[in-house]
């Protein structure tokens, strides 16, 4: 949209309809906040629920805990690594897999922040689809960065477990959700 002299934006003639086409819906934070914590509480609330059922061993040792192992064989074939239960076991050290490390609060977060942002519903499911396997992929990369840091150096371990690797996850999460937001602005409208 152009700019008078004065720095405010108006519509030349003519240019309504094209204008109107363009218009980007704008929310505001306090309302992107609200729904985004909404959202986390629910979603969260549902996990919490599958605590000890056959949905969250699913989660932990299939779909986390064996990739992982897979992973870590892949990455050094020399280690006689195994997956049992929510362990990585190996010799000279394995990793327990526990409630929180297998990535659903991070995947929770994105889909929360989704959710709260201003995004048709098709751009939505796609976001999630592109945006789930991204943090999974994301999150198997710290856990066998983790199996390889308590192999190595425990303090080294901490760091990583407590700081820096949360603090990556949340970062890249954050940076897909804004780019997601910028990418709709800039998108035509039909």
């Amino acid at each position: 949209m152009p700019l008078s002299t004065s720095g405010i934006p108006y519509l030349p003639d003519g240019e309504i309809g094209v204008a109107a086409q363009h218009a980007t819906v704008q929310r505001p934070a306090w309302q992107i906040l609200l729904l985004f914590l909404l959202a986390f509480a629910a979603m969260h609330w549902g996990w919490t629920l599958a605590r000890g059922t056959t949905v969250e061993r699913v989660v932990v040792e299939e779909a986390t805990v064996r990739p992982a192992a897979a992973l870590v064989r892949w990455v050094d074939p020399s280690i006689a690594v195994s997956a049992r239960g929510t362990s990585i076991v190996a010799p000279g050290g394995g990793l327990d897999i526990i409630r929180g490390c297998e990535g659903i609060d991070i995947m929770l977060i994105l889909a929360a922040a989704i959710c709260a942002v201003p995004l048709t519903w098709r751009r939505r499911m796609i976001a999630l689809a592109v945006g789930l396997p991204f943090v999974f992929a994301l999150n198997q990369a710290r856990i066998v960065t983790l199996f390889f840091a308590w192999r190595a150096d425990r303090s080294l371990f901490e760091t990583l477990h407590t700081l820096v690797l949360p603090v990556l996850l949340v970062i890249a999460v954050t940076a897909y959700v804004f780019a997601l937001v910028e990418l709709d602005r800039a998108a035509p409208r039909h």
